[in-house]
């Protein structure tokens, strides 16, 4: 047999035994990558609808479904490294311990993270509500995945971070869709205190923009030596709450101006 013959047969058994299996371990490798990825996305979106179906916040469907799709794709990447023999074991680990550590460093993050996920998922105030979180009064303009901004009465941006929402009470005071104002009103009584109760009756009964039913309601609070304090309660929508109050002390002003010691809401 010549050196041609010999070479050769050399070469074909080098192609025998690494080209064309490795050749095969590559095309399956690719198949498994492409598959897997059409797959991905298809159960990436199935998640993104149930989600929606669910009427879960846009925003965190979105991240829901990136974070899906991100870790199938990591998963698809690996059996077809592991199917073309590269042991993917090394570097498995290497991802894992780079994820505590990222973990650990942006902890704080992470909860506020976590806490957005309950805040959207259980929904404890929307867009346009007004409340009082992490001791801030306003009204909610946007929820974000890891902060809640709020608008104040007196033109404030506030950024909350939602872990600190989610550790605390939420006073949500539009969710009801009405409130309950309470006014204390101190009298220097001259008269008769039934009639001075059934004057503040009538200031709330010639507002028409309190609500009869609950029916609004006047006692006395408090009895002094020359002086009694008054409770009046009535309940309004949420939307005329601090219009209604205003106007409610001025009319109390304005019946009771020769007596009124003082009238204030609590």
């Amino acid at each position: 047999m010549t050196s041609d013959q010999l070479s050769v047969e050399r070469l074909t058994s080098l192609v025998e035994v690494y080209v064309i299996p490795f050749a095969i371990d590559l095309l399956i490798a690719l198949a498994v990558f492409f598959v897997g990825r059409w797959i991905a996305r298809m159960l990436t979106r199935m998640v993104g609808r149930l989600m929606r179906r669910a009427h879960t916040d846009e925003s965190l469907v979105k991240f829901i479904s990136d974070v899906v799709h991100a870790l199938l794709l990591t998963l698809v990447v690996i059996a077809a490294l592991e199917r073309l023999g590269i042991k993917t074991t090394a570097a498995v680990a290497v991802i894992g311990a780079a994820g505590l550590a990222i973990g650990l460093a942006l902890q704080g993050s992470l909860g506020n993270f976590a806490s957005g996920v309950l805040i959207m998922v259980f929904k404890p105030y929307a867009i346009g509500d007004t409340v009082q979180i992490a001791g801030k009064v306003g009204t909610v303009a946007t929820v974000h995945i890891f902060t809640t901004v709020l608008h104040t009465s007196d033109m404030r941006k506030v950024i909350i971070p939602n872990g600190a929402i989610t550790s605390g009470s939420v006073e949500n005071y539009t969710a009801l869709g009405s409130r309950r104002i309470e006014l204390v009103v101190v009298i220097a009584e001259a008269g008769e205190v039934d009639q001075t109760k059934a004057d503040l009756r009538r200031v709330l009964e010639e507002e028409e923009r309190v609500a009869r039913e609950p029916a609004p309601d006047v006692a006395m609070l408090e009895l002094a030596e020359k002086k009694v304090s008054y409770s009046v309660h009535a309940t309004v929508k949420t939307d005329d709450f601090g219009a209604v109050k205003a106007e409610l002390i001025e009319r109390v002003r304005q019946r009771f101006e020769d007596r009124l010691v003082s009238a204030k809401a609590v």
